[in-house]
């Protein structure tokens, strides 16, 4: 049984040539291509060539060529359809399980297709016939170039045409009905042709085929719908298909970046001026399924809409839909063109490089979606603010994405904080920034961290090794002293009780005597490993001070940054208000005044 072209071509989706492959060569990236050692011979110097973008391997020690498929095949010597099976799980598809009704499933299909087909060719022929020179003059207008329109298949079909009795001589009028491309009058009970009088787009699936047609009518005295699409049917539905993406899925290996637009003028218009990698959603809102297809090809994809209010209204809720969908590898951004204009009047009114410079300054979803939302809010109405907090949180909760949910939640958070006057004038600098800290630079190259200690814990015991062999320096921050909270229980008992012994006014040598006593082992491990030792001696009192000062204060930073970063594991399993409220109050502390 053959496996339909659709299953086969999907799982070529899915798997990159190259990673088929290096599952037994060894690649190395080489411009556009990867190389590596024949596995079909043996050889010292590569001659075996793979090209994701072409979708094929070639060795030309051997002259074995073929996609992936025909490597499994070649390489570990099973039948196509034990290939098949083998990729399609590693795709992470269900097995193919043929029945009759995939027989006929498939033969319905390669019918549609062909009629189709037929149609597509035969109207695309007629647009360059003297009786369309209404059709011809229009498109010459919009400045679409004749190799764009051969290369998108454009077509018009005259108001008064007899095509459907020539698919008749080859069709049954069940199949044809099928296509949707006619539909039955009721009171003649004759098929019109519901393209009729229009520029038609041919919509292909990825494989190329055609399986729909867009169309926009020339003609404004005919008062009809300016653009309309085939009606789904078994092989097409709109929300799965996109515009041209069958064309440019091939520049996947040249550019992350693939333009969404509005029409289908749009994509002709701006092909005609040298922009390959454009796409549309055929006027329709774009969906889940189209922007994951678009995702299996490009990582990111700006969504650029007709500058009209409507425009810009679909815009924000395809942004409001699909935040939810992305995460560290797969982004979404929009450009917002000058009202009133599509990407067609920029084009032909600034010129290419103008419009550029413009998908430059495009705005990824989350600046998107807070540019719009703020754009309406009063910013000094607190009731404004708090129902605006609730709206940018209730969006957020939405993103699947967990540790990507925790941080845009944080910065549209941080932002509002920024809205209301208090929170605008406060002062953000950060602690160390603008002070001579030559001190603790000395420091900082002494306490690289070792094997068997973390960093919290050689500035404990550096502040310890302060507090043990100078007293008279420790006793002037008792105070920050005693808040500290150590790491190690060993360290905690030896700080509280040195602080202990300072309350008891002893002689500093025999507080000192008593300690080394009583903590022996804890002192000997200070003392290895406290390398502040080396420099502290040559200090006068007050620069043990400042010394003593700066470690208080970056120990208590390092705590601060564990508590961080214990609160953001629990955040990111459970977004609970709460610990985000503490988390957020924490953060804000490490850059207050």
């Amino acid at each position: 049984m053959k496996y339909p072209k659709e299953y086969l071509e999907e799982i070529k989706l899915r798997l990159k040539v190259s990673q088929v492959v290096g599952k037994t060569v060894q690649l190395k990236k080489r411009g556009k291509e990867f190389v590596g050692l024949s596995p079909f011979k043996n050889e010292k110097t590569p001659s075996f060539t793979v090209s994701d973008e072409k979708g094929f391997y070639h060795c030309f020690s051997s002259g074995e060529h073929g996609n992936i498929f025909d490597f499994l095949m070649k390489t570990k010597s099973v039948g196509f359809g034990e290939a098949v099976k083998t990729l399609a799980s590693e795709a992470g598809m269900e097995p193919f399980r043929f029945s009759k009704f995939d027989e006929k499933k498939e033969k319905r299909y390669q019918i549609y297709k062909n009629i189709y087909n037929d149609y597509v060719n035969f109207f695309h022929d007629q647009l360059f016939l003297n009786e369309s020179v209404e059709a011809q003059k229009y498109l010459e207008d919009r400045k679409i170039s004749k190799s764009t329109l051969k290369n998108f298949k454009i077509g018009f079909v005259p108001r008064q045409n007899n095509f459907y009795n020539n698919l008749l001589k080859k069709y049954s009028s069940e199949d044809i009905e099928l296509t949707k491309i006619y539909y039955k009058n009721d009171k003649s009970g004759k098929f019109i042709d519901r393209f009729n009088s229009r520029i038609i787009f041919p919509i292909n699936n990825l494989n190329g085929d055609p399986i729909a047609i867009g169309g926009r009518i020339i003609k404004k005295e005919l008062k009809l719908a300016k653009y309309i699409n085939s009606p789904e049917t078994e092989f097409y539905k709109k929300g799965r298909v996109l515009f041209n993406l069958d064309k440019v899925k091939s520049l996947r290996s040249e550019t992350k970046q693939v333009l969404i637009v509005e029409g289908y003028m749009d994509v002709l218009s701006l092909n005609s001026s040298g922009f390959r990698s454009v796409i549309s959603n055929s006027g329709i809102a774009l969906t889940e399924n189209q922007i994951s297809l678009i995702w299996k090809f490009f990582s990111d994809p700006i969504i650029c809409l007709d500058g009209d209010d409507s425009g810009q209204r679909a815009a924000l809720r395809i942004a409001e839909r699909l935040i939810t969908l992305i995460n560290e590898d797969n982004k979404i951004y929009f450009s917002i063109l000058p009202k009133g204009q599509d990407p067609d009047d920029f084009v032909k009114k600034n010129g290419k490089e103008s419009f550029l410079s413009f998908l430059d300054s495009k705005k990824i979803i989350q600046n998107y979606i807070w540019e719009m939302y703020s754009s309406e809010i009063k910013k000094n109405d607190p009731y404004a603010i708090s129902k605006f907090e609730k709206k940018i949180k209730s969006l957020c909760y939405t993103i699947k994405d967990e540790v990507l949910k925790k941080y845009i939640l944080e910065e549209f958070l941080e932002k509002i904080r920024n809205l209301t006057p208090i929170q605008s004038n406060r002062k953000n600098f950060n602690r160390f920034k603008n002070k001579n800290f030559s001190v603790l630079q000395e420091t900082r190259n002494l306490h690289k961290q070792s094997d068997s200690l973390t960093k919290e814990q050689l500035k404990e015991f550096s502040i310890l090794f302060i507090m043990v062999n100078y007293s008279l320096t420790a006793q002037y921050h008792i105070e920050e002293l005693s808040e500290l909270k150590f790491s190690s229980e060993e360290s905690e008992n030896l700080k509280n009780e040195i602080i202990k012994k300072f309350s008891e006014n002893l002689d500093p040598a025999e507080t000192k005597s008593i300690i080394k006593n009583n903590f022996k082992d804890q002192i000997d491990l200070i003392e290895k490993n406290s390398n502040i030792k080396n420099i502290i001696f040559k200090k006068s009192e007050k620069e043990r001070g400042n010394l003593l000062k700066e470690l208080i204060e970056e120990l208590k930073e390092i705590i601060h940054l564990k508590k961080i970063e214990y609160l953001e594991s629990k955040v990111a399993k459970n977004l609970d208000e709460g610990l985000y409220s503490e988390l957020i109050k924490l953060k804000s502390q490490l850059n207050r005044d």
